[in-house]
């Protein structure tokens, strides 16, 4: 079985669902379809979702009418018998009944995931019936029978592998298609998956039922050796380990969100990332199989990085020392990115400054503390890129002009991490690609 993954783009007009159609014909075999809501619907529910919780219920009413509307056109677009049109019609109608219902609610944090599930609910359904009217045996498996969360809300693997098998062994098409993003919660509420989305769900699904590839279906053709949209030219990547993949996205590559590949990771299901426009590309294939020929793969940079110095003559021989600052940052939920520590200081960064103000109250009643942000964090990725010679000194020469605030170097080994001052960004991606790649 391989789980398939099409994002909001890739479904976000009816001439792109139908491409979708073809692609999965293409397939072999047993497969999951996943699906995400049409390109632009979520963040038109969040913005509904936001004018209810401000009690400006005629504005909510207004552009879900403006939503309402345009998924007719979608419908008759979509479909060219009148029967399938009707039927869609009515359903969309009363999809959009229960979104006016749940602006005249009293608003909680549970009408929010309600409104926002509504997308993925409208699309899987309106695909499947369209696979329906083109002759194509599909089903729809409903996410919030099978997906689960725990009372932490992180996914219940275990529970989630019991219901989906359960849900499976009653169903003989060889598509199904289900909801990405959407999932019930310990109460048995509507929820959803928040970091990664769809994209989460597709993994999860490939991990419990040991898929033999789960794919993402996007509208690029893979994980890039540098950001497109700054360095030219950039290639794809043929492959890329799980730790590989891991790095590049948790520090900038835009195409997978890290929590992603942390359950494919878990099963050794392979996961490949494949181009909507260009089916026959090979895409990225991240998997368990680890390239000892090539040192360096990719080059990453994540934006809006705070960088934090904590100093104190205090530390010097104080084994409680740097247990008292990251206390500071755990009762914030605050993660940190890069540490680099010296005898009497530690430097950190964090991409989150929500509760930046308190973490410097706190911290300033015992160390001295310097803040610098706008800092970028330049990250170059390879398997056991830190244990291999030479590549310290071509990074380093490479960013000879450019200021380094810190270095973080062998404390992993797939990564090494420079923080620079966000304006040197373009200039410090395209030196260390034209050192590295070219």
């Amino acid at each position: 079985m391989k789980v398939l993954k099409f994002g909001g783009t890739s479904v976000g007009s009816p001439e792109r669902m139908m491409q979708v159609a073809d692609i999965i014909a293409g397939v072999q075999g047993k497969k999951i379809v996943v699906l995400s809501a049409v390109s632009g619907t979520t963040n038109t529910l969040v913005s509904i979702s936001d004018y209810s919780a401000n009690d400006q219920k005629k504005e909510a009413e207004k552009v879900a009418k403006e939503l309402h509307l345009s998924y007719h056109q979608f419908i008759k677009r979509l479909f060219s018998d009148q029967h399938y049109i009707d039927e869609n019609i009515a359903f969309v109608d009363q999809k959009f009944q229960d979104i006016k219902n749940l602006i005249t609610e009293e608003f909680s944090e549970q009408v929010a995931k309600m409104f926002v599930a509504q997308g993925e609910l409208i699309s899987t359904h309106l695909f499947t019936q369209y696979l329906t009217s083109i002759g194509k045996s599909a089903v729809l498996l409903p996410a919030l029978d099978f997906m689960t969360l725990d009372d932490f809300a992180e996914p219940d693997l275990k529970t989630t592998r019991t219901k989906l098998e359960h849900q499976l062994a009653a169903v003989d098409q060889n598509v199904i298609i289900t909801q990405g993003y959407i999932a019930r919660n310990a109460a048995g509420g509507t929820d959803n998956l928040r970091r990664g989305g769809s994209d989460y769900s597709a993994t999860i699904i490939g991990a419990v039922l040991n898929a033999e590839e789960v794919q993402i279906w996007t509208d690029i053709d893979g994980m890039h050796n540098n950001d497109p949209r700054v360095v030219q030219p950039t290639h794809p990547l043929a492959n890329l380990s799980f730790e590989e993949a891991s790095e590049l996205a948790y520090f900038g590559a835009k195409v997978l969100h890290p929590h992603c590949i942390i359950p494919a990771q878990m099963h050794e299901v392979p996961v490949r990332i494949k181009n909507t426009m260009d089916p026959k590309a090979h895409g990225t294939l991240i998997s368990a199989e680890k390239d000892t020929q090539s040192a360096i793969k990719a080059i990453a940079a994540k934006d809006h990085i705070t960088a934090i110095k904590v100093k104190s003559n205090r530390m010097v021989m104080a084994y409680g020392f740097l247990k008292r600052v990251f206390e500071v940052f755990e009762k914030y939920r605050t993660p940190i990115d890069m540490i680099t520590t010296s005898e009497i200081a530690v430097s950190l960064t964090i991409d989150n400054d929500e509760h930046l103000r308190q973490i410097k109250q706190e911290i300033a009643q015992y160390a001295t503390v310097e803040i610098d942000k706008d800092q970028t964090i330049i990250c170059i990725v390879g398997d056991l890129i830190a244990e291999r010679k030479g590549v310290g000194s071509a990074i380093f020469e490479a960013l000879d002009d450019i200021p380094i605030r810190m270095i973080s170097y062998g404390g992993s080994r797939n990564n090494i991490s420079l923080l620079v001052p966000q304006e040197y960004k373009k200039d410090s991606l395209i030196k260390l690609h034209k050192a590295l790649f070219t």
